[in-house]
Formats: structure tokens, C-alpha cells, sequence
């Protein structure tokens, strides 16, 4: 079964402050944009790439990736939020006559690595729906009105990355779900596989094991965390 990549980057980026949205900032001269992207185009068992931009961002994004990535076969515009970009991916997939896996990215993860979208690609052949999963070496507390209320087992808790991967008839069916849901305007979802937890609580979200390396640039001192990252994979001394 074929495997397409979504890129998300539709959000604004405002934590991380600058004139330049988020995803088009550069890392180690490279926009965020184009480290997700050349790392699903390298991945073997990735048959296709699709990036959902803010609408007024999608002629720059052509612009930037250019024709440099054979299996970017197109950038769209994306919706309000999260979910919203999502489903307009969902709804561009699901008019191919044929089904596929669908790996959800944040291009605010620039480094996801080889061995993370194998292991997620490898687990969609035994699998509906997983996502990318490190544990919490932070004890998690509960609050309300600024009260602990809980402290969860620490070992039952984890921290959430990208990608996420879903077949698309059931991804499809959670949004169709989700959309008809009269009360969901209280449930704010902030990621696909919270979405099918929800609605299709019948089907298994696996936990693919991710790396701390995988970090999400929200903050603008992510992005000297994310570049020393980088210098040391490449063996090289960082400066600050």
C-alpha cells in the first residue's frame, strides 16, 4: 500500500516571534519547511509528499521547494487550524479511487529522522493508526484554577510527537465523525490521533518509540537547540 507524507505547515508561528513565518525560517541555512520535506523525500517507504500551507504562503513554498523533491507532488492551502489543515488533506486523498497510509508532520519537527518514519511506515503494515511517542522524565501534575488536582504514574504518561499515521479510511471516517459531532466545539483537538481516540475509541493507536532529537521549534531559543543538533550529528564543534 502507498504511503503519502503530509507536511503540516499551516500554522503562524507567533511564539517564535520574527517577521519570517515559522516554517520558512531558516535552520543551517535550510528553511524548517525543507528539512521535513527532504527527510520524507530520502525515506524509501514514502511514495509521495503533500505540504498544506497558510494560503497566502503557497507560492512561496513553490518557490522554495522548487522542483528539487521528486515525490512533492503538490502544496495546498490549508484551514483555520490543525485539524483543519488536516482534513484538507484527508479530502484531497480521498478523491483517488484508492486507499493508502497517510503519515501526518509537523514542519515545526525539522529533524525527524530515518528511522522514526521507517518505524512508522513498518507499523501502518500491522496497524490503523500510531504516532511517534517519547517518555516524560517530568513528573505530570493536573491542575484546575491553578490547584494540582492529580498527579498521574508517571510511567503510564508520554509526550506526544509527529508523525502521526493513519490508514486513510479510518482517518477519513474519525473527521467525518468529528464533523457530525454536535459537541466538539467543546473538544479541542490538537493532533489526528487525538481525534481518533475520540471518535473511533474501537481502534488501536499504536506508540512508534521517538527521539528527543525530534523536537518541535516553538520558541525562539529552539531554533539554537535544533542548529546544535545538527553540528553535532555532523561531528562538528558548535559555537554559540
Amino acid at each position: 500500500m502507498r504511503t503519502v507524507a503530509v507536511v503540516l505547515a499551516g500554522g503562524s508561528g507567533a511564539r517564535l516571534g520574527g517577521t519570517t513565518p515559522k516554517q520558512l525560517q531558516l535552520l543551517a541555512g535550510r528553511s524548517l519547511l525543507e528539512h521535513c520535506v527532504a527527510a520524507f523525500d530520502t525515506a524509501p517507504g514514502v511514495d509521495e509528499i503533500i505540504v498544506v500551507m497558510p494560503a497566502g504562503l503557497v507560492a512561496d513554498a513553490t518557490e522554495i521547494l522548487g522542483s528539487r523533491y521528486g515525490k512533492l507532488s503538490q502544496i495546498i492551502a490549508g484551514g483555520a487550524d490543525r485539524p483543519g489543515s488536516s482534513s484538507r488533506a484527508i479530502d484531497l486523498l480521498s478523491g483517488r479511487s484508492e486507499d493508502c497510509n497517510v503519515l501526518f508532520h509537523d514542519a515545526a519537527r525539522p529533524l525527524v529522522d530515518q528511522r522514526i518514519i521507517a518505524d512508522c511506515v513498518a507499523g501502518l503494515s500491522e496497524c490503523e493508526a500510531l504516532g511517534v511517542v517519547v517518555p516524560t522524565a517530568d513528573t505530570i501534575v493536573e491542575l484546575a484554577n491553578g490547584v494540582m488536582t492529580s498527579i498521574p504514574p508517571r510511567e503510564s504518561l508520554g509526550r506526544c510527537q509527529t508523525p502521526q499515521g493513519f490508514r486513510l479510511s479510518v482517518i477519513r471516517r474519525a473527521y467525518q465523525l468529528a464533523a457530525a459531532d454536535r459537541d466538539s466545539g467543546a473538544f479541542k483537538a490538537t493532533d489526528d490521533c487525538g481525534i481518533v481516540l475520540r471518535y473511533l475509541p474501537a481502534v488501536p493507536v499504536r506508540a512508534v518509540p521517538g527521539s528527543e532529537r525530534n523536537l518541535k521549534v516553538t520558541y525562539p531559543g529552539d531554533l539554537g537547540i535544533a542548529e546544535a543538533a545538527i553540528t553535532e550529528a555532523a561531528g562538528q564543534p558548535h559555537t554559540s
